[in-house]
């Protein structure tokens, strides 16, 4: 049986948050929010209950998780050594939607880093998320709170939608702020590695390290959404990116194609206006920060709806839109229509 308990994501209950910490130290899970979504938790030292985490989620054994801490001076117990780079970064960036990757100590056991020597750390920003690791006295080790390939969950009713049942606790705070996940980057190479893009954008990054270059796929992944299928609703999905007025046109071509084979079409649109000939069509917003925020949503909603093909607009690869298309052309398995 899951507990579900609503929580205050400005003044967490303090009642509510030692029922949920009390489970974390008994070696249980428990589904948190954070500002990018919302997190799957166990205590990270304990290698039993952070197995449970794998199997409610159906993930794959060898996709690391990320280590989640509520002070920065916690980073040391875990890890052997933190580079003058990582010092600069969890100064300007933690708390927040920040991960680093850098060499770990044996006390985080390997289920959590699937064998590796590195271990991917976060602190994050969300009030909640910090007041149940303090509360528990433990770093948790969370990836997002969904079934393994679904698109994450940036509220608590997508939580409940995959997860009631599997896990201990579900917390509801409402929706998460940034909408896709953190930001993660290899300090253990040189140069540093972005090894997924998120939710704090790169040019951020790239105004304290000159010197940065990206990596979006490893048959060794050190870090969770490189290897595997990742973020895929139900429906098909293409992707159609390129110039502007030729997307447009491209996204209805696409549209009057599927329904002449009878399917039903959805359409993600990024433009406000943009009008589409279709079964649905959901503007998700003009701005990346908009779009990263409702994309998840939108894609479970086109589920809801019994829709058997999305078309997605792209955005320009910029800010949040790095991630954002991270996210859409995993979501569509790379299925692409580039426009020139």
């Amino acid at each position: 049986m899951t507990i579900i308990l609503k929580i205050s994501r400005n003044s967490p209950e303090r009642a509510l948050i030692k029922q949920a910490a009390l489970i974390i130290k008994e070696g249980g899970l428990v589904a948190f929010p954070t500002e990018t979504v919302y997190g799957l938790g166990a205590d990270a030292l304990n290698a039993k209950a952070v197995e449970k985490i794998f199997a409610a989620k159906g993930r794959p054994a060898d996709n690391p998780l990320i280590v989640h801490i509520a002070d920065r001076k916690d980073v040391y117990k875990f890890v052997k050594e933190v580079p003058k780079e990582a010092e600069l970064l969890m100064k300007k960036f933690w708390p927040g939607p920040l991960t680093m990757v850098l060499k770990k100590k044996d006390i985080i056991p390997d289920i959590v880093t699937c064998g590796l020597g590195t271990v991917a750390v976060r602190m994050p920003s969300h009030r909640v998320a910090l007041a149940l690791i303090k509360e528990a006295g433990t770093p948790i080790a969370a990836p997002s709170a969904n079934l393994s390939g679904r698109p994450s969950p940036t509220d608590a009713s997508h939580v409940i939608e995959d997860l009631l049942g599997r896990v201990d606790v579900i917390i509801d705070s409402g929706k998460a702020y940034i909408g896709v996940e953190s930001t993660v980057i290899d300090l253990t190479v040189e140069p540093p590695l972005i090894l997924r893009p998120g939710g704090l954008p790169l040019e951020e990054i790239e105004k304290f390290l000159k010197n940065v270059g990206k990596e979006e796929k490893s048959d060794k992944p050190k870090s969770p959404g490189m290897k595997y299928t990742h973020y895929s609703p139900n429906a098909e999905v293409i992707v159609v990116e390129g110039y502007r007025g030729g997307v447009m046109k491209k996204v209805q071509e696409i549209v009057d194609e599927e329904r002449q084979k009878g399917r039903k079409v959805g359409v993600m649109a990024v433009v406000k206006g943009h009008k589409f000939d279709a079964d649905i069509v959901k503007f998700i917003g003009s701005t990346e920060k908009e779009v990263a925020k409702r994309l998840f949503r939108a894609l479970r909603d086109f589920d809801k709806e019994d829709i058997q093909v999305i078309i997605a607009e792209g955005v320009e690869e910029k800010g949040l839109g790095l991630a954002v298309m991270n996210r859409l052309r995993k979501a569509a398995g790379y299925n692409i229509v580039e426009v020139k």
